[in-house]
């Protein structure tokens, strides 16, 4: 009797084996997807971003409880000022400043501003009078300022000043800005200052505040003008190395961003409550 011929048996695919093929393809997508996470460069973009971040929290370890990054204003402040302030030219532009008042971020807020008046004995701030106009409008408290040039004189420049600045009961005292010696020593210097100043508590009964970086205030200021309310420019420290009570306002940052304002613009601390800020006001 001749053998049966079987039929070869066709064997389907098994389901586990689908399953496998599925899940081997998902994986193939999964590692692709993850791929091109890791090359893209706004990947290692973030990564470097928190990486640095996380750098400067970890070698400032003391400096920082007090000192935080306020996002809106592009700038750490010092946390334990409630007092903060801005100082303007003409660099700034023409300024809204009922967005400058309205801008707030926690308790942080423009309550002062310092408005550059003249320069020297020729130059007058083309933005000054509007500055000086429409910032009490708007319900922040001003002073005017004089950059002082130590090569002209002391008492000219107090006149020059006092003729394009007038000052009312409510504003802040007048400030004289001075930052280099211009080619004259330090004696020279202080001479002339003292007739600016000499002449501006003499016309306006009240005393004027010294502006100065701290290197230039340490190098020629200190231990003359103690009597005098002081504002110091020394950036991007969480605190101002001078003693308490050697200081009234602090001149933390140049790199502020302000509503209202198209330029970086400088920012500022009171040394002291609400109380101590209105006795600095003009009575």
């Amino acid at each position: 009797m001749p053998p049966i011929k079987r039929k070869p048996t066709i064997r389907k695919p098994s389901a586990r084996k689908k399953i496998n093929k599925s899940s081997a393809t998902k994986w193939k997508i999964a590692i692709a997807g993850l791929l091109l996470v890791l090359l893209s460069p706004f990947y290692y973009g973030y990564v470097l971003k928190v990486a640095s971040s996380a750098w400067f929290w970890v070698r400032h370890p003391g400096e920082d409880k007090n000192y935080r990054t306020y996002e809106s204003f592009n700038i750490k402040i010092p946390k334990k000022h409630t007092i903060h302030g801005i100082d303007v030219s003409y660099y700034q532009g023409k300024i809204d400043w009922q967005k400058v008042k309205a801008m707030k971020e926690d308790d942080v807020k423009v309550t002062f501003a310092f408005i550059k008046a003249t320069e020297g004995l020729l130059n007058v701030d083309p933005y000054f009078q509007r500055n000086w106009r429409e910032a009490p409008k708007a319900g922040i408290k001003v002073g005017a300022y004089h950059f002082f040039r130590p090569k002209r004189s002391g008492l000219w420049q107090a006149n020059f000043f006092l003729q394009t600045a007038s000052f009312e009961q409510g504003d802040l005292p007048p400030v004289v800005d001075i930052e280099s010696l211009d080619g004259v020593s330090a004696e020279k210097m202080r001479k002339e200052l003292n007739a600016f100043i000499i002449q501006i508590e003499h016309k306006t009964k009240v005393k004027p505040i010294i502006y100065s970086g701290l290197k230039f205030y340490k190098d020629h200021l200190m231990g003359y003008y103690d009597d005098y309310p002081l504002w110091v420019a020394h950036y991007y420290q969480p605190k101002l190395k001078l003693p308490n009570k050697a200081w009234n306002f602090w001149q933390h940052s140049d790199k502020a961003r302000i509503n209202g304002i198209n330029h970086v613009v400088d920012f500022n601390a009171f040394n002291g409550d609400s109380l101590k800020f209105h006795q600095m006001l003009i009575p």
